[in-house]
């Protein structure tokens, strides 16, 4: 028997080559800034806006009235998932403030907390959710939902942070952008879902590579100013390790809370999966994209370094998980003994 490649064993992990990438970014932004901080029609910056609309309306491409139809029906569902991912999430690090936050460390605390109000993923909670062999209509519907409400929610939880610290933090403004950037593209792509949907579902896998190629010019400059400004200078090896242990620890407390939860209501077990993993999964791709809008100077790399780490952890741990969880048998249910009417 053929022994597994280098790159097999990487996947049955979760860790793919774009994991290996970000962290390839960060170091070419450490030894050569200069590109990526050049501004102008024509460079990296300019280039990365653009692709973000791209990236949104071939993602509004792929949904379609009828998805979201059949995903209205369960409220409960859908309910428990956005309320994780908005609302305990943020309460959770709110909570662990005081034990996190010092002076030295304080925008890092501020990138946890922006990890804590951003919405679920897309694509990688639905591949989740179908090797757990769970609910993937709902999966769909919740991730695609989730990411929308993200363009509203995420700045308004950064507004009521940042406005208590400095006072200044023009919302609307913000919000302004990541409509035109964001939400427009999406419902451009919905509206033409019918004419031009078949060819972002036939090419999807080429796709894939430019939304991650987006993604990793974005990392890219917004380290590249981190570098310049030597923000990074107060951080040691150790607080990278205490950051990535609390990553992981606010994963499995959301992970733990869900699972009490959907029991609690019920869930069936195709539900329950889809649960898990769109309510305790964070968006890379919305992170560094609301980045740019919401940390527009220096200090964006230092803020997209917990949702770099968090993404890293979630996809390892989740894809572990959730080949485990495709063994799950179904709880037999019992059967009431009714000879007595017949």
């Amino acid at each position: 028997m053929a022994k597994p490649s280098f790159a097999t064993l990487l996947g049955r992990v979760g860790l793919d080559w774009f994991l290996l990438a970000l962290l390839a970014m960060i170091g070419l932004a450490r030894l050569w800034p200069k590109p990526g901080m050049q501004t102008g029609p024509l460079s990296l910056s300019a280039f990365t806006n653009y692709g973000v609309s791209l990236i949104f309306f071939l993602y509004g491409l792929r949904l379609n009235f009828d998805q979201l139809k059949v995903g209205l029906r369960n409220y409960r569902l859908h309910l428990l998932i956005h309320l994780t991912t908005f609302i305990l999430f943020p309460l959770l690090v709110l909570g662990a403030r005081a034990l996190l936050i010092t002076p030295e460390t304080s925008l890092l605390w501020l990138g946890v907390f922006y990890v804590a109000v951003l919405p679920s993923t897309v694509s990688s909670s639905v591949v989740m959710v179908s090797i757990a062999n769970g609910n993937i209509p709902a999966a769909i519907f919740n991730a695609s939902i989730s990411s929308l409400i993200g363009v509203f929610i995420t700045p308004i939880w950064m507004s009521a942070l940042l406005s208590a610290g400095s006072g200044q933090f023009d919302l609307e403004s913000i919000i302004l952008k990541l409509t035109i950037q964001v939400v427009v593209p999406v419902v451009l792509g919905l509206l033409l879902n019918k004419q031009l949907g078949w060819f972002a579902e036939k090419y999807k896998g080429a796709l894939r590579y430019f939304d991650q190629i987006t993604i990793l010019l974005i990392v890219y400059t917004a380290f590249c100013e981190s570098f310049a400004m030597n923000l990074f200078r107060n951080l040691s090896v150790a607080d990278l390790v205490l950051l990535a242990v609390g990553m992981l620890a606010l994963f499995f407390i959301v992970f733990g809370f869900i699972t009490v939860i959907s029991r609690w209501l019920h869930f069936s077990r195709e539900d329950r999966i889809t649960a898990l993993f769109c309510g305790s999964k964070k968006s890379l791709v919305q992170g560094s994209v609301m980045a740019k809008v919401l940390f527009p100077g220096s200090a964006a790399g230092v803020v997209l370094l917990p949702i770099m780490i968090y993404h890293a952890l979630q996809l390892i741990v989740a894809s572990i998980l959730a080949k485990a969880m495709a063994n799950w048998k179904p709880i037999p249910q019992p059967v009431s003994d009714d000879s007595t009417t017949r």
